[in-house]
């Protein structure tokens, strides 16, 4: 089965089996009636991402049920989050805005970029001086600063302009960019480290070590290129794919490494999103094109079983309830192989 028949598949089984019509919203898991399980809290941050690969679909085959759809969970979510998109957390609030610009750009719906800009004021609101600038993690916790709430910022304030031209996001764009560079880039090869000052002891957690925030990360960097035509922030992003590949890759195979369920499950899928734009921009650059086919390849032989379910280790089938946090990691893998086959 080509990649495209097997994309079809995921989707298929994403929307038949975390659905819920009542809700309208996707649930958290694969064998539940409610979206959460006792005592769960709500990710509203997954909600994105399945919208993100409900525009993946759409953009790959043009049907209309993937846009209808769209707009179904747009208005899920928005009565699941209390009448608004506004969020405690800044990272979860740009991956929102990312999927609702991009669902503007697709289907040029009003609803989408009035929320996109909603969201974007209040985003701007969570940078502050504390460790030297940074949008903070979240609005109760000012002073810690990460990787998943700057460098996803950079890229839609890049796409912002891109699209409609304000100097004001280009110039956020860089600066968030500059400070994540600054303050969370390993100098020696361009590897992400995560955060800084999460424990209040203004320390760099270089433990965490994750394919998210590599992605991210390369993402701005690329967004920035096609922004200003400056090689350095292309270089940045190449330099970063490969200390990812070095650093977290099996070595034999090129395999991406199993990060566990809840967040970390959608880890992987983000990595993959962003590789593909390295292609897209810089094809001559073959490790991205070459994982993104390494990791596919693996997955559709190997790792989907008889319902069309994936699990956390793309190499084998997965056993006992998927969250949809990992099912969203390989329908994005999926997707972003489909789309190489068609260039």
């Amino acid at each position: 089965m080509n990649a495209a028949a097997m994309a079809d598949l995921l989707q298929a089984t994403l929307h038949k089996l975390y659905w819920n019509p009542g809700t309208q919203i996707m649930n958290q898991w694969d064998d539940s009636l409610t979206v959460n399980r006792p005592g769960e809290n709500y990710y509203y941050w997954w909600q994105a991402h399945a919208a993100d690969v409900i525009l993946d679909g759409y953009a790959r085959t043009g049907n209309v049920a993937y846009s209808s759809r769209l707009e179904h969970l747009f208005h899920g979510i928005l009565r699941s989050n209390r009448g608004t998109f506004r969020h405690q957390y800044y990272d979860d609030m740009q991956w929102m805005a990312l999927a609702w610009l991009r669902a503007y750009d697709m289907t040029g719906a009003q609803m989408y970029w009035e929320s996109v800009a909603d969201l974007w004021e209040d985003i701007r609101g969570g940078w502050n001086q504390h460790m030297g600038g940074g949008i903070a993690w979240r609005k109760n916790q000012l002073d810690y600063k990460n990787t998943p709430a700057n460098a996803p910022a950079a890229i839609l304030a890049a796409r912002l302009f891109q699209r409609f031209g304000d100097e004001a996001d280009l110039a956020w764009a860089q600066e968030i960019y500059d400070w994540n560079k600054r303050t969370l880039t390993d100098p020696v090869d361009g590897f992400v480290w995560d955060g800084i000052n999460r424990l209040g002891d203004e320390k760099i957690d270089m433990d965490w070590q994750f394919t998210y925030c590599q992605g991210v990360f390369m993402g701005a960097g690329l967004e920035l290129y096609t922004c200003t035509g400056d090689s350095v922030y292309l270089k940045d992003a190449c330099r970063t794919a490969a200390a990812m590949k070095n650093r977290l890759c099996d070595s034999a195979t090129g395999m991406l490494p199993d990060e566990g369920i809840d967040d970390t499950g959608l880890f992987k899928g983000i990595l993959i999103r962003y590789l593909r734009k390295l292609v897209e921009i810089y094809p001559e650059f073959e490790l991205p094109a070459e994982l993104i086919e390494q990791n596919a390849i693996t997955l559709m032989e190997h790792g989907i079983d008889d319902t069309g379910r994936v699990g956390t280790d793309w190499r084998m089938p997965p056993e006992g309830s998927i969250q949809l946090s990992v099912m969203l990691s390989g329908v994005m893998l999926l997707e972003a192989y489909a789309s190489l086959q068609t260039k």
